[in-house]
């Protein structure tokens, strides 16, 4: 038998939740995050084109890459906004549940006389 089989596996809390926290902000910026992100960032690349090309936007290609690339940026800040908090919380969760399991195995090997 080997040793790895007679070990019991330790469960790290902190990463799993981690992990499912992530996979939360994914779920909750496709739901919640992308149209409004998309939104903000077209709305701001109109007024960045505004400001270099004049405020009635003509169809030049030059304002549409602009637009086009502030959307892209506005959708990219919304996820990575959701994504990192939400994996922070769920990160925070896991150490706190770590820290109090630890805790608990600390308070079980103590011997009362």
């Amino acid at each position: 038998m080997k040793r790895e089989d007679t070990k019991m596996k330790d469960i790290n809390y902190t990463k799993k939740l981690a992990y499912m926290g992530a996979g939360c902000g994914v779920v909750l910026f496709a739901v919640f995050g992308l149209l409004p992100g998309s939104f903000l960032g077209g709305v701001m690349g109109l007024n960045i084109a505004g400001i270099m090309f004049g405020t009635p936007v003509g169809a030049g290609l030059v304002p549409r890459m602009i637009v086009a690339a502030s959307m892209v940026v506005g959708v990219m800040v919304s996820g990575t906004m959701f994504i990192m908090a939400s994996t922070t919380l769920g990160w925070i969760i896991g150490t706190v549940a770590d820290a109090i399991k630890a805790g608990k195995k600390e308070l079980a090997t103590v011997d009362h006389k």
